[in-house]
């Protein structure tokens, strides 16, 4: 049978302008809660549209000799690394800092439905040509560092099973298209993303829809770079460490060598504004550079052990 090419053309139309209404109409998300913004913020959304005409980057350079220290007892007592210090510190800094815990699409600013970390790992040890993956994981109050650092090796070890997973089987059918192919289902997830019509389950499952991306270069031998943020997801907070040095510090009013692990942070100011992002950074410092104060959990008694979220006064007053 012939199809009647004239006949359907106002379909597709018809179809595309209600997908378009609908999504300048529809403002919820299953990430997140639309928020009303000042009408100056707002009109950031619409003079800096995407994430890399937006970014702003800090660095900072923290004092190592305590964090080394922390991270020997707790590699020994439960597996700890830096990439798990580091998550654990930026959980802390996004809890306590909820305006970082922002994003935004489609020009609107969205509070994110819960705290998300990605990090990147590779998927084979001590294989300078293994690929790397990226691992999310939603953040959950009451936990403790043992327990995050824990439940971060049980994902690894899935990551490195060699078993495929649902991010390895979306790459695989991705990669069988051709170039056309491609940049359609890229148009189109960047559209529906746009307009609130990308699928929960899609978001939940993507690396790149999160609170904070953390790349831990130090772990192969690298300093920090300064990172883009992806256009695609709604990232708006990139944190890169390097290795550790030794460098000359400052104590008293004597110049001494000293371990530093230098920091790299990229965020999206139209999130919010340069203040709160300074917050948000020494709260993340704060916690690298004392982890027993705040992480604990290295007395074979427990009495150390405390939640990283949320915690009272008193963390940290026997350090």
């Amino acid at each position: 049978m012939a199809i009647n090419l004239p006949s359907i053309a106002p379909m597709v139309a018809g179809a595309a302008a209600g997908l378009f209404a609908i999504g300048n109409l529809k403002f919820s998300r299953p990430d997140g809660t639309f928020k009303k913004v000042h009408k100056y913020r707002r009109m950031m959304f619409h003079i800096m549209p995407t994430r890399n005409e937006s970014v702003v980057y800090f660095d900072r350079e923290i004092r190592a000799e305590k964090l080394e220290a922390y991270l020997a007892e707790a590699k020994e007592a439960f597996g700890a690394n830096m990439t798990h210090l580091t998550v654990g510190a930026v959980n802390i800094g996004i809890a306590e800092n909820p305006a970082m815990n922002q994003f935004v699409v489609g020009r609107r600013m969205y509070e994110r439905k819960g705290r998300w970390i990605t990090f990147s790992m590779k998927r084979k040890k001590l294989n300078k040509k293994a690929k790397l993956s990226a691992v999310k994981l939603q953040m959950q109050d009451g936990e403790t560092f043992r327990e995050l650092t824990e439940r971060i090796n049980s994902q690894i070890n899935v990551e490195r099973s060699g078993v495929k997973t649902a991010a390895d089987k979306e790459f695989d059918l991705l990669d069988r298209l051709p170039r056309p192919g491609m940049n359609f289902m890229n148009w189109l997830l960047r559209f529906l993303d746009y307009h609130n019509l990308l699928p929960g389950f899609f978001i939940e499952g993507d690396g790149m829809y999160t609170s904070c991306f953390v790349a831990n270069l130090g772990s192969v031998g690298m300093g920090p770079g300064y990172h883009h943020l992806y256009e695609h997801g709604t990232c708006p907070l990139f944190v890169m460490v390097g290795k550790a040095d030794v460098k000359p510090v400052i104590e008293g009013d004597k110049v001494v060598p000293g371990r530093v692990i230098h920091l790299r942070f990229s965020y999206d100011e139209r999130i919010a504004d340069g203040l709160t992002a300074n917050g948000g950074i020494e709260s993340v410092v704060r916690v690298l550079e004392d982890p027993y104060k705040w992480l604990g959990c290295i007395k074979a008694d427990g009495s150390d052990a405390r939640p990283m979220w949320p915690h009272g006064e008193e963390v940290g007053t026997d350090a």
